[in-house]
């Protein structure tokens, strides 16, 4: 049986081995440690019975007028808790918490443009591929800029691809 709840300090100790994945990103603590004190409801963990970690997701919501959005930072499930749909639950609970809490226009996340069983993944959860962003990874690899059109945006306006990639600087932050 798996559990899902909001992630706490303590599983700061215990989710490194989630981590060892080579196309997931590891942050430092202080970064770990900010998203979970500003978008606390954007941040939970799955766990198995004996409280060992299965995944996580974190993420945030920000930008402004149309461009109001829920962002996935990092999505990830261990090895041996794959294939199960856990990353499809947690994304949904992000999802929600985007659309139904912050009212959200759209949800987006960056990954690899080399990560075809991820990009797969989010294409059967009706993500799109809004942008590609040159050597947004490290310098060195291009990452895809993909979307999820919410309830907010019936138009959906949000998810219409861009015609050229940009560049990690042409990027909006908040």
């Amino acid at each position: 049986m798996t559990t899902i709840r909001r992630f706490c300090c303590d599983d700061l100790l215990r989710f490194s081995s989630v981590n060892l994945d080579h196309l997931t990103e590891t942050f430092n603590m202080s970064f770990y440690m900010t998203y979970l004190a500003r978008w606390p409801d954007y941040f939970h963990v799955a766990e198995a019975p004996g409280n060992r970690v299965m995944g996580y997701i974190m993420g945030k919501v920000e930008g402004q007028g149309e461009s109001w959005h829920g962002h996935v930072t990092a999505v990830t499930v261990a090895p041996e808790f794959r294939r199960q749909q856990l990353a499809k639950k947690l994304m949904n609970l992000l999802e929600d918490i985007s659309d139904k809490i912050d009212k959200a226009y759209f949800v987006d996340l960056f990954v690899r443009a080399s990560n075809t069983p991820a990009i797969k993944m989010y294409e059967k959860l009706d993500y799109v591929i809004y942008r590609r962003v040159l050597r947004y990874y490290s310098g060195e690899e291009d990452g895809l800029d993909m979307r999820k059109a919410l309830s907010r945006d019936v138009e959906k306006k949000s998810i219409i691809p861009l015609k050229r990639p940009v560049t990690p600087d042409e990027l909006e932050y908040d």
